[in-house]
């Protein structure tokens, strides 16, 4: 049971080390003609390619899912391209939360609570106000992906409640990185870089904590 996670882990530690170069920004405009070209003759083809590849990015932990993110949007603009992101995201991260807690996962959760301490009350406290923590981790940028995607499956969260608001809570970072990607042509013909920074500026930021704050507003009611 253990075998799937640690082969992911196994993939994901393989990935960094070999693949970060083929996944990055310098090789999207190196190859952005030929994507273009396979887009305009097998749309199909490449919509389906492109979700199956952000998908296994997700789901194998590799790096390269803002490359990715942008990658949707060059191709495909912000609408669709933004519900193939979100598509690819989503089921990525369903796919590495269901093998995290088959393999570790359910294990995991029984030791700690057994062993009570601070970790059984943190647990304790995460699904007590499970909606929200699940929904301001995925607003919140300062949360890793991947770690976001992992730690549900160590604390006993439902499959429902993951997939909900995994979908709806990358939808906001979703929208800002493939309007950037969707730019991305303008930019190359100027031998630019995309500004990442963009999330950060408080024009986007400030709603996105709106929504983190609003996601936080029942654990409050609760207290």
């Amino acid at each position: 049971r253990k075998l799937p996670f640690l082969l992911v882990v196994g993939t994901g530690l393989l990935g960094a080390v070999f693949f970060r170069d083929q996944l990055s920004f310098e090789t999207l405009a190196q190859r952005r003609e030929e994507l273009l070209a396979f887009r305009d003759a097998h749309y199909l083809g490449a919509v389906l390619l492109f979700i199956a590849g952000y998908t296994a990015i997700v789901s194998l932990c590799l790096p390269g899912g803002t490359i990715a993110t942008l990658t949707g949007g060059f191709l495909f603009g912000l609408f669709p391209g933004v519900l193939y992101n979100v598509t690819g995201a989503a089921t990525g991260a369903i796919i590495i939360f269901l093998i995290a807690r088959s393999g570790l996962g359910e294990g995991l959760l029984l030791r700690v609570t057994a062993g009570g301490g601070a970790a059984a009350r943190l647990i304790r406290g995460i699904k007590e106000n499970e909606w929200s923590v699940l929904f301001i981790m995925r607003l919140v940028p300062l949360v890793p992906f991947f770690l976001a995607n992992l730690i549900p499956a160590f604390t006993g969260t439902s499959l429902w409640r993951y997939g909900v608001t995994t979908i709806l809570g990358i939808i906001p970072g979703a929208l800002v990185f493939t309007s950037v990607g969707s730019g991305l042509g303008e930019v190359f013909e100027r031998g630019g870089t995309p500004d990442l920074g963009l999330l950060f500026s408080p024009p986007i930021l400030l709603p996105i904590l709106g929504l983190a704050a609003l996601a936080a507003l029942p654990m409050v009611l609760k207290a």
